[in-house]
């Protein structure tokens, strides 16, 4: 036996309320006759400003393809009854357009009588935000991923760029080598993001950061009760990769273990769980770097040689910054531009000797020893361009190596008037720190000033 239930009045009334969609109603002229406070919210007119007047007060962008009839007469509801998930657009009160979804029914009484229609309304404001935040992430990961971010105009640079685009066009694991702070990050961002990976995950993993059954684990995954504290499965890094890229950093470091689970999963494209058997299937590119030499280890034993030809399949050598000199003032006009930015100062660039320090320092630590440089002279600079003194210390003495003051017959190198002059503005025109950079004594510093005709005192513009 059917049952019935009908709802008191007052009830109705608060449940129509309490909806987060807006609700309204017309009769069947087309006249609004209730309001709910969310279509309230969502359009701007209060139920006293909206009851009584036609729904083309909303002016909907569609309803069944066309634009809101000015008549009753020609509103496909009454003609066709219903409208089921109509995404479209309705007019704000303050005149701006909201993103909704329209659904709609034509209510009859028992004869078959038009009575009047129920509509209901789905705000997609936040939605249609949403969509644009992430827009603009992808936007913004593209940039950071993108050539632009790699600095570089050396011949070295350039056989790195034409690699990088050959790399993206395919699907083939690719070695990036270089020492560290060579920017292996980038290009491995970079070819994954100019890839038709590039809509899909990028996971990095530092393989040196965690320990050979953290690794396991974060690579794997896991499943419950598969060691002391796994309380629930797990996904891996691979599996959150799927369909996408992964980046394995410091790949000379991983153990023998996980060097033959890691071979597994690129010779097969598959992975097994800590504590479970099943092997599950993933698809996705495999990117390594290191910056050690690979092949030597594989002599020594401590990595194998077999994981070594499968990971090689492409091979990328960044330069050292070093070999691509003429790269460094573009390098630090970036940083400089870019710390610009964020601090609000407004340092126009290097002096000559800032820069000539800059270009004749080894850089171990590479680009991102540079990019720590600048930062550095920021926080130092109080003037319009970055001076030697603004700079680190250990690339000071590089330049300008301190010893003790000596009487030593012959300087370390040779000394012109030029080199004498831009040392004796680099240090202010201390004689004992100039003497010191020389490897002279004061009294030799004096003798060479007055040899090639040098003020004992700077001369005051």
């Amino acid at each position: 036996m059917e049952t019935k239930t009908t709802l008191e009045p007052g009830f109705s009334r608060l449940l129509l309320e309490s909806m987060a969609d807006g609700v309204f109603t017309l009769d069947e002229k087309g006249i609004i006759t209730s309001w709910n406070p969310s279509i309230a919210r969502i359009t701007g007119y209060s139920a006293q400003e909206a009851i009584g007047r036609p729904c083309t007060l909303l002016n909907f962008t569609q309803c069944f393809k066309t634009d809101c009839p000015t008549g009753v007469e020609n509103c496909g509801i009454f003609r066709h009854g219903r409208i089921d998930g109509r995404e479209c657009m309705l007019r704000h009160k303050d005149g701006r357009d909201v993103p909704v979804i329209k659904s709609a029914r034509l209510v009859k009484n028992q004869r078959g009588e038009i009575r009047g229609v129920v509509e209901t309304i789905t705000d997609l404001s936040e939605l249609k935000r949403a969509r644009e935040e992430a827009e603009e992430a992808a936007r913004r990961l593209a940039e950071l991923h993108g050539f632009d971010n790699i600095i570089g105009k050396s011949h070295a640079m350039q056989q790195v760029f034409t690699a990088i685009r050959a790399a993206a066009a395919s699907d083939a694991t690719i070695l990036l080598q270089g020492e560290s702070g060579t920017g292996k990050e980038l290009v491995a961002g970079a070819i994954h993001h100019h890839s038709v990976r590039r809509m899909k995950p990028f996971v990095t993993v530092n393989c040196s950061a965690l320990s050979e059954s953290l690794l396991e684990s974060e690579l794997f995954g896991h499943v419950k009760g598969a060691f002391t504290g796994a309380i629930r499965d797990r996904i891996g890094r691979f599996e959150q990769a799927d369909g996408g890229t992964i980046f394995l950093d410091e790949i000379g470091e991983l153990s023998p273990f996980i060097q033959v689970k890691l071979l597994r999963t690129v010779q097969e494209r598959e992975i097994e769980r800590v504590g479970e058997s099943r092997k599950r299937k993933v698809n996705l590119r495999i990117i390594v770097a290191t910056n050690r030499e690979l092949a030597q280890l594989v002599r020594a034993g401590n990595f194998r040689e077999d994981l070594f030809y499968r990971l090689k399949v492409f091979p990328i050598n960044l330069p050292p910054l070093r070999q691509r000199r003429e790269d460094i003032p573009v390098l630090t006009g970036h940083f400089i531009d870019a710390h610009n930015a964020k601090t609000g100062k407004s340092i126009g660039g290097l002096t000559q000797s800032a820069l000539r320090i800059l270009m004749e320092y080894h850089w171990p630590g590479n680009v991102r020893e540079l990019e720590n440089a600048v930062e550095h002279a920021f926080v130092l600079c109080a003037g319009g361009y970055i001076d030697v003194f603004d700079l680190p210390v250990e690339i000071r003495q590089v330049a300008y190596p301190a010893c003790t003051e000596t009487t030593e017959a012959a300087p370390r190198r040779e000394i012109t008037r030029e080199i004498l002059t831009e040392l004796l503005n680099d240090c202010g025109w201390n004689k004992a720190r100039v003497g010191r950079s020389l490897g002279i004594s004061r009294t030799a510093v004096w003798k060479y000033m007055k040899k090639f005709d040098i003020p004992l005192k700077r001369e005051r513009p």
